[in-house]
């Protein structure tokens, strides 16, 4: 005996409803391509995170997050330039990430692992840690959600790329 559409769309309600009320009820929420605005609601920049966000989860009972992106990219702030891998972890609270995993920058000729970050607005400024040393960067650099880039080439292109990769002379961006 063959299922009436009725029946057929209860089904398939429920299947979908399932899964979203047992992550409602761990007090977890995935959320595709809005983890931007979850940055925005924890008093930091949603510039943080590139635009290729494609998975997102945040619990709320420990703060902890993944965030899965399209692939690993990199993407200049201002004259600061930094690597995503594919997968970012961390625990968020109000202002600040901390046991931040899966970000880089480039300091001189050596990648960092940023290890934590903390929002300053009242100095207009975001304090970035690697181990034990940090750096201030002012928020305004992570007002627009950036685009990912492939890499060295795509970022930078022909001999301005190399002049300001190796940081012969400034060149502008474009």
């Amino acid at each position: 005996m063959a299922m009436s559409p009725l029946t057929l769309l209860l089904v398939a309600i429920a299947a979908i409803a399932a899964p979203l009320a047992y992550g409602a009820c761990n007090g977890e929420a995935s959320l595709k391509g809005v983890a931007n605005d979850v940055l925005w609601e924890y008093g930091l920049p949603k510039g943080l995170v590139p635009d290729s966000v494609t998975s997102y989860t945040f619990v709320n009972a420990t703060g902890d997050f993944k965030i899965q992106l399209a692939s690993s990219c990199y993407v200049w702030f201002g004259d600061h330039y930094t690597y995503f891998d594919k997968n970012l972890s961390g625990t968020m609270s109000y202002g600040a990430i901390s046991n931040l995993s899966g970000i880089q920058a480039k300091k001189l000729f050596f990648w960092v692992s940023i290890s934590s970050m903390v929002a300053r607005p009242e100095r207009g400024m975001i304090e970035f840690h690697a181990g034990f040393i940090s750096e201030d960067v002012p928020i305004s650099l992570f007002e627009k959600v950036p685009v990912c880039g492939n890499g060295v080439g795509e970022q930078l292109g022909g001999a301005a790329g190399v002049i300001r990769e190796m940081n012969l002379l400034p060149v502008a961006e474009v």
